[in-house]
């Protein structure tokens, strides 16, 4: 994987305007190939001892973009940051976050409207959670990635609302809503302790790139078994992207998915009767607060977001190269998630699968400039949050196929890295391979997803292997004696 020095020499030829000048390789927010004392993520803005002079360490001038230290930190970005996002902002990123909010919006969407048909929510409720849902990831996204200049891929929960479409029912909806708002204030304290994120630093490298090859395996699958539905779309897509990117990979998956696109527009059967045409306005529900609805909802939906979204979101950052303040992350989202409960939002939360869309080479060959996809990806969002109702019978309309090759095309990619990054440690190989095949198998065990279990294993697997080495040695050294 490219580091920000890497991608810097290699994006030479696309070096930002004068807004730049004077930035360092390690300039920017949100990406740095070595860690430093002072560079623990986490800090949340805090100074340390470098920060106040106390080392002989050469110190960055406060007006460079940023210090790579800080990478990650809630420091405000100055004024030459914000005129920079124009000069940053690529084709591939824009584009890399829409094919994000699409694939976002397709099958993790459908689960949403199946927990709104289990709670007999009316079309008004149901159009305000997707409003809610949407604008809560789209401002999520913008703002956080224009914040920290790293691509903070923000979505709502998937497993949240697998597990309201089995329980949502037996409660009525002001309960639900005020289990949701309860889930998120246990999301943002969880932030704001800062243990959640000490815990996932620790997880080796191989770990956590084999638990991200696990979540892309499926999607990479998904490409070729579409292959049954929409042969055309599936080979001439993949074509296409093998052929630009041979000559230009930044926008290989921009032309491979003009390329599905056009090929499905001409397939018939394409029903676009359900689409509603128009704004969508939220509804607001004052929430009740019951002790069977906090236990039975909001504890499980804050337990099962926390485990199967935010791990493995802050895994993928980190697999990325990434080293992003989970602190702020965490607590924004759930601050996030609590302001939009009276909508019908359940939960916002840091993406896992799609976030790999955004946060890979595919956006940028720099590093530094892939925040722009971010922020392109918060925009399309409150797009699809403003239209939810529109939305609702676009994603019903179209074939399972496209969505299948987009998803599929744009991460292949990453899913290659990230499967070489898993296996090139040979003493912890054990260990990758235990946590990709937990995390592709796709096992939920007490409503928390396969990501979740495959660190776990892989952990386990790793520890229990590192004990007996260190045993070994021991043992060795003794012997020598």
């Amino acid at each position: 994987m490219a580091t920000a020095e890497q991608g810097a020499e290699k994006d030479a030829d696309e070096a930002p305007g004068p807004t730049d000048e004077g930035r360092t390789p390690s300039g920017r927010h949100g990406h740095s190939a070595q860690r430093t004392p002072s560079g623990q993520p986490g800090s949340f803005g805090r100074r340390t001892p470098s920060d106040r002079g106390g080392s002989s360490e050469r110190r960055t001038p406060p007006d460079r973009r940023g210090l790579s230290e800080q990478r990650g930190s809630s420091e405000r970005p100055g004024p030459s940051d914000r005129r920079g996002l124009l000069a940053d902002a690529s084709l591939s990123a824009v584009l890399a976050g829409l094919i994000t909010v699409v694939v976002s919006c397709s099958g993790p969407l459908l689960v949403v409207l199946a927990a709104a048909a289990a709670g007999h929510l009316t079309d008004e409720q149901t159009a305000s959670w997707v409003w809610a849902a949407c604008v809560g990831s789209g401002v999520t996204c913008a703002v956080l990635s224009w914040w920290t200049r790293i691509p903070v891929i923000t979505a709502f929960s998937t497993p949240g609302a697998a597990v309201l479409v089995g329980s949502l029912g037996d409660y009525s909806y002001p309960e639900a809503v005020g289990a949701f708002l309860v889930s998120g204030l246990l999301m943002a304290l969880v932030g704001l302790t800062g243990v959640f994120g000490k815990v996932m630093r620790r997880v080796p490298p191989g770990i956590v790139a084999a638990m991200l090859a696990g979540v892309l395996f499926s999607f990479g699958v998904g490409l070729f078994s579409a292959l049954d539905g929409a042969p055309v779309a599936v080979l001439v897509s993949l074509a296409t992207y093998l052929a630009v990117k041979q000559r230009s990979p930044r926008y290989a998956v921009a032309w491979a998915l003009l390329a599905a696109v056009l090929v499905t527009a001409v397939v018939p059967g394409i029903d676009a009767s359900s689409v509603d045409i128009g704004l969508t306005l939220p509804v607001l529900t004052a929430p009740e607060f019951t002790g069977s609805a906090l236990v039975g909802l909001g504890v499980p939906l804050a337990v099962v977001t926390m485990a199967s979204q935010n791990a493995p979101g802050l895994a993928v950052l980190a697999a990325c190269g990434y080293r992003p303040d989970d602190r702020l992350l965490i607590t924004a989202t759930g601050l996030a998630s609590t302001a939009l409960a009276p909508l019908g939002g359940h939960a916002v939360n840091l993406a896992a699968i799609t976030a790999a869309i955004s946060t890979g080479e595919e956006a940028h060959r720099d590093p530094r400039r892939r925040y722009a996809a971010g922020v392109a990806c918060g925009v399309f969002y409150l797009l699809a949050g403003v239209c939810g109702a529109a939305l609702v019978g676009l994603f019903t309309a179209l074939p399972p196929e496209l969505i299948a090759v987009v998803a599929g095309v744009a991460l292949l990619a990453t899913f290659s890295t990230s499967l070489t990054q898993a296996v090139a440690d040979e003493q912890g190989r054990d260990a990758a391979v235990v946590t990709f095949l937990t995390t592709a198998s796709g096992v939920t065990l007490g409503g928390v997803g396969s990501a979740c279990w495959g660190l776990v294993l892989g952990l386990v697997t790793h520890l229990a292997l590192t004990a007996r080495r260190r045993r070994g040695a021991r043992r060795e050294q003794q012997k020598a004696a």
